[in-house]
């Protein structure tokens, strides 16, 4: 294609998208900065938009646009240049057919650029149109991948090429080894992609790396086998666990450094038939939320929580399961009453983010710290508010209590499936009743909710079941098609949903008086003290923000 010829400036003005006016102020400005492309420049001045400035490029040289968001990426045709030309030239092959390549590019007037990747590949070339965000967004994903794969590729023939042991060789030439390069890919991968944990797991042919993204466990590449031992042992010094040992399970973490964000990466290792199982769990506080500046809560929810937390002392037990979310609440809620004149100390396993201004420590059950070895320490060092990791048994649960009473605030965590449920937990912790009316202050009980994707999102008409479900006036619901933005799970992202119960006196009461844990429920439920999890999350579903899937899965759940 021709293109040397073309000006951008006269295609934009016969599409009347911009007048010479326009032209000739960013012409003006382009002899001040001449790395600009003229396009960019209007673009920035706000003269065309980005999609106007592809559809009369579109239309004037006869070349598509496409939507990179809903285009699957060949990685072995991105693979035929370099990233770093990628990024330079804002582009990407994205497929090869009979011997052409097809790129993805923002600007087609870029003779340079396309001529580049000519000579690079030795392939002729296809074009089509695309944005710039959704091309480097593209680069970045299609990268990782090919890297991934490359680390992978190189660990492999080492394996079989080398009789060095991976043990020594990481230990010697750590910045070499091939294994420690696809540690790095897959660590990358998992940040990049949002997981929550990355799951190493052999069996007889093959060992195989998954992926907790929104929840829901994904495949992301197969090994050869007798790659599996020495891409353990790395993790195992990463995390200052013992090599040798293969046959009890093991727990460590370790820090890592991805794209200028400091996290901590919790491991454990259980042995299995074929070999150790390893799963890394990404201790981030960088996730994405919605209501991010409200303890992720709505508006309602947020209101109740600071409220509870007006209180100078009482317990606050943030409840649910495991990966729902609660350590994620109680560091916003540290952050936030650390900006007031007090001294906030936390009792942790393991230290998931290192916070300004807060003591904290870190539990070592070898040393014999431990919760509640750590809990008397701390009381002896006049804090204002306490934060528990999790209240895990009957001791630590007493001096939590204690400790409430007699003028603390104390933020901990229970596994329990709802809100009045934590009453029961202690009780059930051997805590008397009197000392739990006395000192619980709130309970939020937590969950994350799938969202449905927004790149794949359809609409159904509901069948009877489910209008019964949902109540009347239910006429479409919505559901993810899958698509690969959402790994063709068709969910992406997560929202909080909570239930909060501020503590009354009658309520006191009626722990006092051991009365029945079902007249808590009814007293709640007749006062609306709470909004159930089940009725946040039917309004969800109601509203299109997730499916009749996660309805049903929270519903059972939490009945």
């Amino acid at each position: 294609m021709e293109t040397k010829n073309i000006r951008i400036g006269d295609i934009l003005k016969a599409a009347g998208f911009i007048t010479e006016e326009h032209l000739q102020e960013a012409l003006a400005y382009q002899k001040i900065d001449k790395r600009k492309r003229l396009g960019a420049i209007l673009v920035d001045y706000g003269y065309v938009s980005e999609p106007q400035l592809l559809e009369a490029l579109s239309k004037r040289l006869n070349v598509a646009v496409i939507d990179l968001r809903d285009t699957v990426v060949d990685f072995d045709a991105a693979g035929k240049i370099p990233q770093s030309i990628a990024v330079k030239y804002n582009l990407i092959p994205i497929s090869q057919e009979n011997d052409r390549l097809l790129v993805a590019v923002n600007d087609p007037l870029d003779f340079y650029a396309i001529e580049d990747i000519r000579l690079i590949t030795n392939m002729p070339i296809d074009i089509v149109l695309a944005g710039k965000e959704d091309i480097m967004a593209a680069i970045h994903e299609a990268y990782t991948e090919i890297e991934a794969r490359k680390a992978a590729s190189l660990a492999n023939e080492a394996v079989h090429g080398s009789s060095i042991s991976f043990v020594e060789d990481i230990i010697t030439n750590e910045g070499d080894a091939p294994i420690v390069n696809l540690v790095n890919s897959v660590l990358l991968k998992g940040h990049s992609a949002g997981a929550s944990d990355i799951h190493i797991e052999p069996f007889e042919k093959e060992t195989t790396v998954r992926m907790r993204i929104d929840g829901l466990i994904v495949d992301y590449l197969a090994l050869s086998p007798t790659l599996h031992q020495s891409l353990i042992a790395r993790i195992k010094i990463l995390s200052n666990l013992d090599i040798a040992e293969r046959r009890v399970p093991q727990d460590g973490h370790f820090r890592v450094r991805i794209d200028g964000v400091e996290m901590n990466v919790r491991s454990s290792s259980i042995p299995t038939v074929y070999g150790e199982k390893m799963v890394l769990r990404f201790l981030s506080m960088n996730t994405a939320l919605d209501h991010a500046g409200q303890f992720g809560m709505n508006t309602d929810d947020y209101t109740k929580m600071m409220n509870i937390l007006q209180s100078p002392h009482g317990v606050v037990y943030i409840t649910g399961p495991t990966g729902s979310g609660k350590t994620t609440t109680l560091y916003m809620v540290l952050e936030m009453l650390a900006k007031k004149a007090v001294n906030i100390a936390t009792i942790e396993d393991p230290v998931e983010r290192n916070l300004s201004g807060i003591n904290q420590t870190q539990v070592n059950n070898l040393a014999g710290l431990s919760f509640e070895s750590g809990l008397r320490s701390i009381l002896r060092q006049d804090p204002d508010v306490i934060m528990v990791g999790e209240t895990r048994d009957r001791e630590t649960a007493s001096i939590v209590v204690r400790s409430a009473i007699t003028g603390h605030l104390v933020l901990s965590t229970l596994h329990t499936n709802d809100a009045v449920s934590a009453i029961v937990r202690l009780e059930d912790m051997e805590v008397e009743p009197y000392m739990v009316a006395n000192s619980l202050t709130g309970v939020v009980a937590q969950r994350l909710v799938k969202k449905i994707c927004t790149n794949c999102k359809e609409s159904y008409e509901p069948s009877e079941v489910e209008k019964q479900l949902l109540g009347e006036g239910i006429h479409t619901l919505y559901r993810g098609r899958g698509c690969h933005m959402c790994n063709n799970t068709g969910y992406k992202g997560r929202i909080a949903i909570h239930e909060i119960l501020a503590i009354d006196k009658k309520i006191r009461t009626m722990i006092s008086r051991k009365e029945p844990v079902e007249d808590i429920y009814t007293y709640v439920e007749e006062t609306q003290r709470v909004i159930p999890l089940r009725i946040s999350v039917a309004n969800l579903t109601r509203d299109g923000v997730t499916s009749m899937e996660e309805f049903l899965k929270l519903s059972y759940y939490v009945d």
